[in-house]
């Protein structure tokens, strides 16, 4: 029996129903957890991200396989595939200040409803949202479109697809969008201190590489390292009006 998955379902004033459908699996799978079962990291992960605790809480016996990571990855999956939707969700949800957005396409975040809604709302809120992809005309949206496998034209497509969909947020107040012409070597997901850094793997599709979860702890870390090159990258990039 799992009573520390309880008491936090509890204090979050969810039930097993809840977590299944913010999960997308089998309500019966999260009755089994409750029960004891210990789940993938990738569940454990998203529960620790839905319920706002870290996962050691929940699951002490899981914690000790990531006390080897250094100070500031606070978790690693293994494709951007398998990292949850609610994990997604949650991360830019929870920004306070600061959300930034760098890709070629990021084309999964924009045909999501729900998290074009939260960037609307946190910039109404006052959270500073930055949004930058690739120049759809430039030579490096080509390149990456070939190394994928996928095609120049079709890399082109999803950028412009991407763009269109951001174009309610264009004239928002807090919000700016600009294109630039760089050769990625990460897309980067900021959400004030928090971090989802999707890694690019030559020859394979950005869905298929990792992703870290990092926390900036301090101008040292490699949280910062990331944060800096977004800031490079912002300003040699063109303005956008969609």
């Amino acid at each position: 029996m799992n009573n520390n998955l309880r008491y936090a379902l509890a204090a979050a004033r969810l039930n097993s129903t809840d977590v299944a459908a913010a999960l997308a699996v089998d309500p019966k799978t999260v009755t089994r957890w409750l029960q004891g079962r210990v789940p993938y990291p990738r569940h454990r992960w998203a529960v620790a991200d839905l319920l706002h605790v870290n996962e050691a809480d929940l699951w002490p016996e899981a914690a000790p396989r990531h006390q080897a990571l250094a100070d500031g990855i606070h978790a690693i999956y293994p494709h951007r595939w398998a990292v949850p939707q609610t994990v997604w969700r949650n991360h830019f949800d929870n920004a306070r200040e600061e959300i930034d957005i760098l890709a070629y396409s990021a084309l999964f975040l924009a045909e999501d409803a729900a998290i074009l809604n939260t960037l609307l709302e946190g910039a109404e809120a006052g959270v500073k949202v930055r949004i930058l992809l690739g120049d759809p005309e430039g030579p490096e949206v080509a390149v990456r479109g070939t190394d994928e496998g996928i095609g120049a034209e079709v890399m082109t497509a999803r950028v412009k697809k991407a763009l269109m969909l951001y174009r309610p947020l264009a004239n928002v107040n807090g919000v700016e969008i600009r294109l630039h012409r760089t050769v990625l070597y990460n897309s980067i997901y900021r959400a004030d201190d928090e971090l989802l850094v999707n890694a690019h793997a030559y020859g394979s599709p950005a869905a298929n590489a990792p992703v870290m979860h990092l926390t900036r702890s301090d101008h040292q870390g490699p949280a910062a390292t990331y944060i800096t090159s977004f800031n490079h990258i912002w300003n040699s990039a063109q303005s956008h009006g969609t």
